[in-house]
């Protein structure tokens, strides 16, 4: 009997935090959409200059965490670059998986 009582609590729990992190991603995907409009809205001009130094930063940071790692650590805008990418691809990650689920898209 304790078996299957912790089995339901198990699935309850992954059903909600499924549920949260789905509104979460939701949530997410609307804040940048609004951050996007506003920009657009008061200089599309510097909304694109923006996204393209953005697009620039992030594909140094691309290129400095899968290239042959030198000798010693990385340091500077290498580091700041990288860690970028890698932040930005676990951001797009989480979107894509959960996102998906709900109707905001």
């Amino acid at each position: 009997m304790k078996g299957v009582g912790g089995f339901l609590v198990e699935t309850l729990g992954e059903a909600v935090a499924e549920v949260i992190l789905s509104l979460l991603a939701c949530a997410l995907v609307g804040c940048l959409a609004l951050i996007a409009h506003l920009s657009w809205s008061l200089s599309p001009r510097f909304t694109t200059a923006g996204a393209g130094l953005l697009s620039l930063l992030l594909a140094h940071g691309a290129w400095q965490t899968f290239r042959t790692p030198a000798k010693g650590r990385r340091r500077g805008l290498a580091a700041l670059t990288a860690v970028g990418f890698t932040m930005t691809a676990m951001t797009a990650l989480f979107l894509l998986l959960y996102s998906t689920g709900c109707d905001c898209l």
